[in-house]
């Protein structure tokens, strides 16, 4: 028994040893509900691991369905970030703009701001370790053009905001070394323009948060401000070299006779693409800004004006198409031509009666007033409305001219008028437009200040025969060999052209103190390739101008010195060889002294 008792209490110790976990160890993990009573160590924390996984993958779940959701909200609610892809991240905001040639007119450029940021040091105290007069004053060193009052108020206002839009770098340091934390510096992208005023009116301005302004900034809004057009540079129709050479031709003669302003355009008549476009005074884009700027005014597509004498010819070839002037030998009157109450005459007295050529060398009022009625109103205003007169310019910039079209049937009158510029009042540009298919072959194009592929030019619609082009080519050059045209003509370059003076209209009548002197003419006359047209606004009677006002001493002495300066830089060498042929016409004009 006592041996029995024994081996019963060594058992019971085994068992016992088996079952109690070591000293310092944790407790065997509670068997889940559930489980069979026969799991094992092993399967228990299998299970338990399962569990822990689960509730972790619930979390991340949870997590990555929290971020889903709040970048859903943030793209309706507006205030995700604008820049989506790497092309918007690195191009600047703005697209390029060059001339045909690929030099810079338009670009993005890093510039500083001066920002006033009132809150810089906390709510703790004064923005400004000095007074803001003290601060006024040490800007007013740095800033001389400021108004030092208004600026000592606008610092003491507290308000944050700009102080001033551009600074150069070295102003930015001067600004840093004074020491103000609550004058902040920022670094922005500015709309630079490296020509300065040299094409203004063409290009327009960038108003910070508006937007281009005025020309073609405007235009290719859209196209300059999406990521995937504004990689390519746009490439207008302009030649930066001809531009510049116009603008100094179209100042010089400006200045000479103290005129109020000036407009000029250089135009390729076989593809309507504008070489050059100038309106003076001008204006300089760098500083345009949201209040604008002054001399916005574009006298080139904007200005009308009765363009005088220049639409001699085009009444002429008019009647040249329409059968009414067949044999240019044919004498017509020249005498004074009573209408109504009026009467129609020359500047001063050609004779008792001209041919055409003579009349469009001679510039006669009568002659061409007689060939309008012999057209008829109908068919003068027909061939008008063919040249876009009766509409504004066909050009892609915002600011664009109504034409004052007599509305309605044309009297007598009227059209007799019109046939010598009167009484209708156009653009330069519609003049130019004119021009180019009255000498190009007789098919008119619009304007365009976009650069185009010669191969996808318009093919344009056709205004004039091929056979009154030609004689027309003749007759202009006739003209600045022997008339009114003179002082434009430039050796070697076959210039033909027509000059062309008008008196202001205004309340009560015309003013004759105040003329628009014109000069519309054409280049190499043997193979016409550009038109150039020339408008002075109110030229006054100068030294310079030998005291004339008229259109032979200002307008066209500008043109003869443009086209040897551009005709290079375009491609026509001057020769003298050559030469559109009028020995069949020149006969028929007296070289005489002409107006």
């Amino acid at each position: 028994m006592k041996m029995m008792a024994v081996s019963l209490t060594a058992h019971a110790h085994r068992s016992a040893s088996r079952t109690a976990p070591p000293a310092g160890l944790a407790a065997t993990p509670v068997i889940p509900a559930g489980c069979p009573p026969s799991i094992t160590l092993r399967a228990r924390l299998l299970w338990d691991a399962r569990v822990r996984l689960l509730v972790l993958l619930a979390g991340f779940a949870l997590i990555a369905l929290v971020a889903l959701m709040r970048i859903v909200s943030l793209g309706f609610v507006g205030n995700a970030p604008q820049r989506t892809s790497l092309e918007e991240a690195l191009l600047p905001p703005r697209g390029e703009i060059t001339d045909r040639n690929g030099a810079p007119l338009a670009r993005a450029f890093p510039a500083y701001a001066l920002w006033f940021e009132p809150t810089a040091m906390g709510d703790s105290g004064t923005p400004l370790v000095h007074s803001p007069q003290e601060v006024a004053r040490q800007l007013k060193a740095i800033f001389p053009d400021i108004d030092e009052a208004r600026m000592a108020q606008r610092l003491a206002s507290g308000k944050a905001g700009y102080l001033r839009r551009r600074i150069l770098p070295e102003e930015a340091n001067k600004v840093f070394a004074l020491g103000e934390i609550a004058l902040e510096i920022p670094r922005e992208t500015d709309r630079y323009y490296p020509q300065g005023t040299l094409a203004a009116h063409v290009l327009g301005y960038v108003v910070e948060g508006e937007g281009g302004k005025v020309g073609m900034e405007e235009v290719l809004e859209k196209r300059l401000g999406n990521a995937e057009l504004r990689t390519e540079p746009v490439a207008l129709s302009v030649d930066v070299r001809v531009q510049g050479a116009l603008e100094d031709e179209l100042r010089r003669g400006m200045l000479a006779t103290n005129a109020l302003g000036a407009a000029g355009i250089v135009l390729d008549v076989d593809t309507g693409e504008i070489m050059a476009m100038a309106s003076l005074p001008d204006f300089d884009p760098n500083t345009a800004g949201a209040s604008g700027a002054a001399n916005v005014f574009n006298r080139a597509t904007n200005g009308v004006y009765e363009l005088g004498s220049t639409f001699k010819p085009i009444s002429v070839a008019a009647a040249m198409d329409a059968g009414v002037v067949r044999d240019l030998a044919k004498q017509w009157d020249a005498n004074p031509v009573p209408v109504g109450t009026r009467t129609i005459k020359d500047s001063h007295p050609l004779g008792a009666s001209l041919n055409v050529p003579q009349a469009l060398v001679h510039s006669s009022n009568t002659v061409t007033a007689r060939i309008g009625d012999a057209l008829g109103a109908e068919k003068m205003r027909r061939a008008m409305i063919d040249l876009g007169m009766d509409r504004r310019p066909d050009v892609e910039l915002p600011a664009k001219g109504k034409p004052l079209f007599p509305k309605g049937h044309w009297s007598r009158v009227t059209n007799m008028t019109v046939a010598f510029g009167h009484g209708l009042a156009v653009t330069p540009l519609h003049l130019a437009s004119a021009y180019a298919a009255m000498v190009n072959g007789g098919i008119w194009r619009p304007a365009t200040l976009m650069k185009i592929d010669p191969a996808k030019a318009p093919r344009g619609r056709r205004v004039f025969k091929e056979s009154t082009s030609s004689r027309m080519r003749q007759m202009l050059r006739m003209i600045t060999l022997y008339g009114t045209g003179r002082s434009a003509d430039a050796p070697g370059y076959r210039i033909g052209g027509k000059t062309g003076s008008a008196e202001k209209a205004g309340v009560g009548g015309y003013n004759k103190t105040a003329l628009v002197s014109s000069f519309a003419a054409a280049f190499p006359m043997d193979a016409p390739r550009y038109v150039v047209v020339v408008v002075v606004d109110e030229p006054k009677g100068t030294l310079a101008s030998s005291f004339q006002r008229t259109a032979a001493f200002t307008s066209a002495p500008i043109v003869g010195k443009l086209v040897p300066r551009i005709g290079p830089m375009l491609g026509v060498q001057p020769d003298d060889r050559r030469d559109v042929d009028i020995s069949d016409l020149r006969y028929l004009v007296d070289k005489g002294e002409t107006e």
